[in-house]
This record gives C-alpha cells, sequence and structure tokens, in this order.
C-alpha cells in the first residue's frame, strides 16, 4: 500500500472517529432529576428534566424549550405529560402535582419544573417514576429533603420497583409498622420449614409455662442474628443458612424420637436454632428492603409481625395436640411419633433440595 493511500486511509478513520464522537455528544446521557421536600403540609419537589426527552415526547422543536415565553405557553401541556408519570403516593393515595412554573437550564440543555403535593404530615411516600418510556435506558435520580438535611436518594429505571420512603416523625413510624409488621406476619405464615420447626419443637406438649419458655427462646434467637444481619455485622450467604435451617427441622424430629423420658433441652435447642433462623428471616427482610432512615421501627416491626405469626402456629398447634391427648393418650403419643417422622423425613427432603439442587 502506497503512502498516499495510508494517509488517506487514517484521515477517514479520524473523520469517522470525530463524526461518531460528535454523534454521541448529540444524545445525552438519559437522565432526569426530582428533588422532594417534605414540609408539614406539603411536599415542594423541583424536576429537571433534558430538553431532548422533553420535546420528544411534546412534538415540539427542542431549542424552543430553552425560550421562556414557549415554557410558559406549553406549561398545561407538559403537566398533562408528566402528571401520571411521576407516580407518587401517600397512603394508596396517588398525589397530583400542582404545577407552579417552568424555567430553561441553557447550561444543561435542560428545563427545570417545579410542583407542590398536597400532604399534611406524610408518613411515607412511595415513588415509581416513569418519565420517559420511550427510552428504555433512561433514568430517574430522586433527592428526598427533610428537615433541611438530605434524607435519602433512590435511582429509578423503566423496570424499577416502587421504592418508599418513611418520614422521621410520628406518622413516619406508624407507616412502617403498617408495612413490616404484615410482612412479619405473612413471612412466618408462608415459611414452612419455620412453621414445621416450631410445630416439631410443640410435638411432645408440656405444660404452658414450658411451651412460653421454648417460643421466649427461640424470639431471642431470631431476634439476635436478624439484627445483626440486618445491620450488616453478620451475613452468612443464604447457600450455607437454607441447608442449615434444614438440618435443624432434622434434628429436632430426631431429639422427639431418641429423648424419650430425658431432660427436655427444646427452649435450648430453640435457642441455637433459632440463631439460624434469623438469618432466613434477614434474606428475606433484605429483599423487601429495609429503609435506612427508618432501620430501628422496620426491625421492630417485622420482628413484632413475626412473633404474631408465631403465637398464633403455637396456639393453634398446642391447643389441639392438648386435645388429643386429653381425649386419648396413646393416640396423642402415636400423633408425636408420626409427626416427628414427618418433620425428619420434610428436613431431609429440604437438605438435599438445597444443597444439591439450588434454585
Amino acid at each position: 500500500m502506497s503512502w498516499h493511500r495510508v494517509r488517506a486511509w487514517a484521515l477517514l478513520c479520524a473523520l469517522l472517529t470525530l463524526l461518531g464522537a460528535r454523534q454521541a455528544s448529540a444524545h445525552p446521557a438519559p437522565f432526569s432529576y426530582l428533588d422532594l421536600v417534605l414540609r408539614d403540609d406539603v411536599i415542594e419537589g423541583s424536576l429537571v428534566v433534558h430538553t431532548l426527552d422533553l420535546a420528544h415526547d411534546l412534538g415540539v422543536a427542542q431549542e424552543r424549550l430553552l425560550e421562556q415565553a414557549f415554557l410558559d405557553d406549553q406549561r398545561v401541556a407538559i403537566g398533562r405529560l408528566l402528571s401520571p408519570r411521576l407516580n407518587i403516593r401517600v397512603d394508596g393515595r396517588t398525589l397530583v402535582p400542582d404545577w407552579s412554573g417552568a424555567e430553561p437550564v441553557p447550561n444543561q440543555q435542560a428545563v427545570r419544573l417545579r410542583f407542590r403535593l398536597s400532604a399534611t404530615s406524610p408518613g411515607g411516600v412511595a415513588f415509581q417514576p416513569v418519565l420517559f418510556p420511550y427510552d428504555p435506558l433512561h433514568q430517574s435520580f430522586v433527592n428526598v429533603y427533610e428537615g433541611g438535611e438530605l434524607r435519602q436518594q433512590f435511582v429509578f429505571s423503566a423496570s424499577s420497583a416502587a421504592k418508599t420512603y418513611y418520614a422521621g416523625t410520628t406518622q413516619g413510624a406508624v407507616a412502617v409498622m403498617r408495612t413490616f409488621i404484615p410482612s412479619g406476619i405473612e413471612h412466618i405464615l408462608i415459611g414452612p420449614d419455620h412453621i414445621l420447626f416450631l410445630v416439631g419443637l410443640l410435638l411432645l406438649g408440656g405444660t404452658w409455662q414450658a411451651l412460653v419458655r421454648i417460643v421466649t427462646a427461640f424470639t431471642i434467637g431470631h431476634s439476635i442474628t436478624l439484627s445483626l444481619a440486618a445491620l450488616e455485622v453478620v451475613s452468612p450467604p443464604a447457600r450455607l443458612i437454607e441447608p442449615a435451617i434444614a438440618l435443624s427441622i432434622v434434628f429436632v424430629g430426631a431429639d422427639n424420637l431418641v429423648r424419650g423420658g430425658g431432660r427436655d433441652v427444646r427452649a435450648w435447642i430453640a435457642l441455637v436454632f433459632g440463631l439460624v433462623h434469623g438469618f432466613g428471616f434477614a434474606n428475606v427482610l433484605r429483599e423487601f428492603g429495609l429503609p435506612r432512615e427508618a432501620l430501628g421501627w422496620s426491625l421492630f416491626s417485622f420482628n413484632v409481625g413475626v412473633e404474631i405469626g408465631q403465637l398464633g402456629i403455637v396456639l393453634v398447634v398446642a391447643s389441639a395436640l392438648a386435645g388429643i391427648r386429653r381425649w386419648n393418650a396413646v393416640v396423642g403419643q402415636r400423633v408425636a411419633y408420626a409427626g416427628s417422622i414427618v418433620v425428619i423425613a420434610a428436613g431431609a427432603y429440604w437438605f438435599v433440595e438445597r444443597v444439591f439442587f439450588p434454585v
């Protein structure tokens, strides 16, 4: 290849590179910025969007959006476009923004929009903004301010689930409890491994005082590790915790069969294996999402929910077993024996499944 041809190819490559860079610079990063300031009787908002996105969805020329007079004329249309896309809710009610102004931000090729939301002392504010659905890469950055300070930041894409900010007020604590207590109840009731562990501890019966000691020990155990894991002090992986929970179920069933008339150590078993089950609760709570600004209340509320569900299970199972034993002691013994075998079998099945066939 001649020297002139080499120079021509080099010049062509440089021109293509420069053209690509210019085209890339013409497409801004697909971001919007939403600031929300929580006050006693209102939420004040500021939304910054790029003129390219807004012009696309309004069907207008991009450069016109940098003219104040044009923005004033388009304020109603802009509000009609963006209001349903903000998707801000308090207590399950979608708030309708009252748009108060729009101004161009020429150095950012953007428009700043201001609005207000009527919300008296909101406890929890849920967000799920999808501002420009035409662009699947678009992201919205949300900053939440309360008491003059930045409290929390969120990032949303088109596929993001809703997220909630809990205010640092009495209303916020109530909102946390309304969310996390039912979550704790639901988790214990839909968790067959936790239920079977409790049932295994109750099969041999005993006085109500003994059963209270067992339940209290289990509560202490899982509360300790739930808190440690939620605070990220200790956080063992689920691939270790889930098989360990299955083994705890096997151990409880086996103890029922071999203990006979020996010392009742079920409270100690509940305490030790409660530590393991607490890590299992924490995995669920972590997926659910702990609000940073209300960490203590959310942990407390989730634990209360777990205890409510746990007490319900204990009352139903213990009462049923006690009724069977009062009716016929022999049948009661057979139920305890057969139930322990079922507990062992289920625990062994879960152990094999979780070790060798993890999802």
